[in-house]
């Protein structure tokens, strides 16, 4: 390497990273030996005012092409925070709001604020969001060059979702101050062995587990666990790549095909709890501003209790707030493990749990100590902004100088519906599954249960219908619960539609049943009816673990030809309620705010 060729380089645009790969070094070296001899980048900036007006907001861009520097200098106590980059599947908006409401809390209290994001479709890279917008990938080498560059006193790494967090032990090892929960803590979060360690110690009940580097190790976890087991990849966000699994061949096809398994990167194999509900907790603390970890607070925002059972991802499930079938034992045991884990982790700021409950069982699934997914959702539901809240903890102040040192249990009910973009990928099912699909959230309010979840399926564009038929095929383990389902659609006045196995149930029962053929069968069948908008509401559980081709090409044929469709029992049972509570009270709309002065 000598000082010509490098500059050379970095003016062409290749990275440290690059660099170092094409000469045998570290990307350290390559940074070590960039600084020493001068290789650095400048800053040029976007005139937001078009040279019309002073700009006072102005955002950068890093170039090794110009000499001088055109950020403006500024001795102000500064804190980076970190966004989320491109938005996908598993991180979306949600960070982005959490990022912002960092920077107005952190600009309130006289910060400057450093934001660095490279996706200009977000409010966070807004010209008037931060005091300083760098326009910059989210990488190592163009993080450190700003931190240093404007001499940050901090930065924030656990509101932009997963991208940051990975960047942090780095960041933290070239001398950034992480500020918030530590990466150490973090990452005993995300390492499943420190993870289980810690429940151990806590006696916190977890699913039985195991860690796989190939497809041996991962067979005999598998069977000494006893299918069904859940196998995903370490460090992924929104479920990437994470499957139920019943046998030994569809592991095998699993360890093949999904995953690239290696001691640094382990499969992990959990026991599934089949029909268990799920419950995310988001919680604040501030327990690591303290010595003593029995000293500061954490108080839980919101505990959302999942309305499908566990299996679909929770960042594709809907949520109830607060809980509606949780017993005050279970309530009371969710809030005793969460704050046993935010003070084993020292957590500052915000915390993320799910867990399973199951015969009276809870379960911790995993833990995240950083800002979720839910943070925006549980925000709106009980009115405490808990991002501000948290970006002031990370930055010194205790919950208590806040006033928020008690969970709020909101005299209203909050239901948080997924909005997935299924009518753009013709002929893919519509399942849920562990791994996330959806790509936005929509919210439903009301005192009543039914009548907030009626609310959130319109909102999410798939408006419950108040009368017509309902077309019902459910998979043979669900069989039991048929008849039960079809007579609360007929007491609410809706006509049954079914295939000869399903109405031999309903005529059993005494209800009035309309058959069709089934799709291999002849006609009409559903897929007519569909087509002819003769059915208004469609229940479809899936048959097996590989659906057979006719369900899915009902399933996808309603969500073409905009028919409700409910996919799992729990879903349906929640439509009925929802239909039941609208068909006798109707609904009423009025602002969040009006809500919010009434629990308060």
């Amino acid at each position: 390497m000598d000082r010509e060729l490098i500059a050379q380089a970095k003016k062409f645009g290749f990275s440290d990273r690059q660099i170092a790969n094409l000469t045998g070094k570290q990307e350290s070296d390559v940074r070590r030996f960039r600084q020493e001899n001068g290789i650095l980048p400048s800053y040029r900036l976007v005139d937001t005012c078009a040279a019309e007006f002073e700009a006072f907001t102005p955002y950068y861009y890093s170039t090794y092409d110009a000499e001088d520097n055109e950020v403006l200098p500024s001795e102000n106590k500064k804190v980076m925070i970190l966004g989320g980059g491109p938005n996908r599947i598993g991180q979306g908006i949600e960070f982005d709001y959490c990022c912002v409401h960092a920077s107005f809390a952190l600009r309130s209290d006289g910060f400057e604020t450093v934001m660095v994001n490279s996706n200009p479709e977000t409010v966070s890279t807004d010209y008037d969001t931060s005091d300083r917008l760098y326009f910059e990938p989210l990488t190592l080498e163009d993080v450190l060059n700003i931190y240093h560059s404007e001499k940050c006193w901090g930065a924030i790494a656990q509101f932009g979702g997963q991208t940051p967090l990975n960047l942090a032990l780095g960041l933290q090892a070239n001398g950034v101050n992480i500020i918030g929960t530590s990466p150490q803590s973090i990452e005993m979060a995300e390492d499943r062995e420190l993870f289980s360690r810690m429940l151990n110690k806590l006696q916190i009940p977890q699913p039985a587990n195991g860690l796989a580097t190939n497809e041996t190790e991962a067979l005999v976890a598998a069977q000494s666990l006893g299918y069904p087991v859940l196998v995903r990849p370490s460090f992924v966000l929104g479920g990437r790549a994470m499957q139920i699994v019943f046998s030994d061949d569809e592991l095998k096809q699993y360890m093949r095909d999904a995953v690239e398994a290696s001691p640094e990167r382990p499969v992990l194999v959990d026991k599934f709890l089949e029909d268990a509900v799920e419950v995310d907790v988001d919680a604040i603390s501030d327990v690591g501003l303290f010595e003593d970890p029995s000293q500061g607070h954490v108080v839980i925002g919101g505990i959302l209790e999942h309305i499908e059972f566990a299996g679909v991802h929770s960042g594709d499930a809907a949520m109830v707030l607060p809980p509606h079938t949780l017993s005050p034992e279970i309530i009371r045991m969710i809030r005793q493990y969460t704050d046993a884990m935010a003070r084993e982790l020292r957590v500052i700021g915000l915390m993320n749990v799910q867990y399973a409950v199951k015969d009276g069982i809870v379960y911790v699934l995993e833990v995240n100590p950083r800002a979720s997914r839910t943070v925006p959702f549980v925000s709106k539901a009980i009115g405490v902004p808990l991002a501000k809240l948290a970006a002031r903890v990370m930055c010194g102040k205790k919950l208590s100088e806040l006033g928020f040192t008690r969970e709020l249990t909101p005299d209203h009910v909050a239901v948080k519906e997924s909005v997935f973009p299924f009518i753009k990928f013709r002929g893919q099912d519509i399942l849920l599954s562990p791994e996330m699909r959806s790509t936005g959230e929509v919210m439903g309010l009301d005192s009543d249960l039914g009548t907030a979840y009626a609310k959130s399926q319109m909102a999410a564009g798939s408006a419950l219908p108040l009368q017509g038929k309902v077309f019902i095929s459910v998979a043979d383990h669900h069989k039991d619960q048929v008849a039960e389902l079809g007579k609360a659609f007929v007491e609410l006045g809706f006509e049954l539609v079914a295939t000869s196995g399903t109405a031999r149930i309903f005529e059993a029962a005494n209800l009035p049943v309309t058959r069709i053929h089934k799709l291999q069968e002849g006609r009409p069948n559903a897929i007519d009816l569909l087509k002819d908008n003769e059915l208004h509401l469609v229940i479809n559980t899936p048959s097996g673990q590989i659906p057979r081709a006719d369900e899915i090409k009902i399933r996808t044929t309603a969500v073409y030809t905009a028919t409700p469709i409910m996919t799992t029992l729990s879903s349906a049972k929640a439509a009925i309620d929802g239909i039941r509570a609208i068909k006798k009270s109707g609904y009423s709309v009025k602002a969040i705010q009006d809500y919010h002065t009434k629990s308060s």
